[in-house]
């Protein structure tokens, strides 16, 4: 489903990926992990195309999006990619239910469509009694499960997940690879995972490693 071809990335002088290959399965659960400055996280944000390569081709469902700009990027972007990140990046004026429908607006989707889907998303993640608390007024734990809606509202082919327990305390680090689990056996949802948490990687289907911007194990 997801491919990439032969990724390289520089920094200045700094060469952080050195031509990297990948492919990802639809409905897998991927890990990539290694040391701090390995390349993981220009990695992911160049497969979630917020960042782009400086050589190499990257598909999703057989369109080569490494050739879109612009507009028509964001459009992909949105439409085919969520996102999960250590720092939740909820905006902190709108509720729970308005932040997870942001993209579903976004995209241009009938309102009312938008936030029943928003609400049968925060239902199934236990958050049907939080539509209207904002930010500040939710836990962590409940925040990062706010994100992981927002993610999933327009039905994404992948998740893009950058440390996403990096900012929680063991209980809800635990409660949110769970959730990863359920939403793959629910959806049938694909989950690319850069983390340093040694359980979250073991609970996926492949771990990858990287090291000095080269992925060793595949």
């Amino acid at each position: 489903m997801l491919k990439a071809v032969d990724i390289h990335k520089r920094y200045n002088q700094l060469e952080v990926l050195k031509g990297v290959s990948l492919e990802i399965q639809k409905g897998e659960i991927v890990s990539i992990v290694g040391s701090s400055g390995a390349g993981k996280s220009t990695l992911l944000h160049i497969l979630g195309t917020l960042d782009s390569s400086d050589r190499g081709e990257c598909f999703l469902n057989g369109q080569a999006f490494h050739q879109l700009r612009d507009k028509r990027l964001a459009a992909f972007r949105n439409k085919h990619i969520g996102f999960v990140f250590q720092f939740h990046h909820l905006l902190p004026e709108f509720s729970a239910l308005e932040n997870v429908c942001i993209p579903g607006w976004l995209a241009g989707y009938r309102k009312k469509d938008v936030e029943n889907e928003a609400k049968r998303l925060l239902d199934t993640l236990g958050l049907s009694h939080r539509l209207e608390n904002k930010p500040h007024e939710l836990s962590g734990g409940e925040q990062q499960r706010v994100a992981v809606a927002r993610a999933l509202i327009n039905k994404p082919d992948i998740v893009f997940a950058d440390e996403p327990t990096g900012n929680l305390d063991s209980h809800n680090a635990k409660e949110l690879h769970d959730l990863f689990l359920d939403l793959r056996k629910q959806f049938n949802q694909t989950f690319l995972i850069v983390t340093h948490n040694a359980q979250l990687a073991e609970m996926s289907d492949r771990i990858l490693r990287m090291s000095d911007g080269l992925i060793m194990e595949n």
